[in-house]
């Protein structure tokens, strides 16, 4: 009689979770992408420098991306209008912001555009990949100092009178107005009229007080440059 014979069964591969990575720099996108190849269980899949961009990616080969990792400033519309724009199209896939920005000031702003957690660039691989499979998990992920920063700025009680006190959309234009940007090509990025703009325009003086176009000028100026 011949000895049963044991039959191993090696587990299938599971298929590695595409990637879509959105930063307006490239050395940054492509430093990315060569880490995340020492990652069996993640691929990148495409690469946008705008949102117009990924958010065609997106609507074309969304089958193929499982997580967005998506940076607050990029060419023309901004990361969060990115993940805005996924939500109205129904682009169920999460979305995870990481920028050099102030966390205080983005990240509570990232998750109530919908998405599933922010990051810091100056986070080291490890912990963005940590950050990374959270989110597919279907957590929120926001770093500990970030979080609390968040906390201590819930408890705050000091009137708001800087920049945090602006919509999205206010700190967008603000931001584009900081980058040199005419009022034209603002309206031509966003997809708003020239009149809106200007609306916009005296919304964000009277929030930061400022008496001229030229002070408001100057103001996000700074801003930009004190961001990085």
């Amino acid at each position: 009689m011949r000895p049963a014979q044991l039959i191993v069964t090696k587990p299938e591969a599971r298929p590695a979770t595409g990637v879509l990575i959105v930063d307006d720099h490239r050395i940054f996108r492509e430093a990315l992408t060569e880490l995340l190849k020492n990652k069996s269980e993640m691929r990148v899949v495409g690469q946008a420098d705008n949102a117009r961009d990924a958010l065609q990616f997106l609507t074309r080969a969304q089958q193929q991306v499982g997580i967005v990792l998506v940076d607050i400033t990029l060419k023309g519309r901004s990361g969060l209008e990115l993940v805005k724009d996924m939500k109205a199209h129904g682009i169920d896939i999460p979305a995870l912001v990481l920028s050099m920005h102030d966390e205080l000031l983005y990240a509570g702003r990232s998750l109530r555009a919908g998405a599933r957690g922010y990051i810091s660039k100056n986070s080291s691989y490890e912990d963005v990949i940590r950050a990374m499979r959270s989110v597919l998990r279907g957590e929120i992920y926001l770093g500990a100092d970030i979080a609390l920063k968040i906390l201590k700025g819930v408890f705050a009680t000091k009137r708001l009178t800087g920049v945090e006190q602006l919509t999205d959309r206010e700190l967008e234009i603000f931001r584009l107005i900081g980058c040199g940007a005419p009022t034209r090509e603002i309206a031509e990025q966003l997809h708003l009229g020239r009149p809106t703009i200007e609306t916009y325009r005296r919304r964000i003086k009277t929030k930061l007080r400022l008496q001229s176009g030229s002070k408001l000028s100057h103001e996000a100026f700074r801003w930009v440059h004190s961001e990085g």
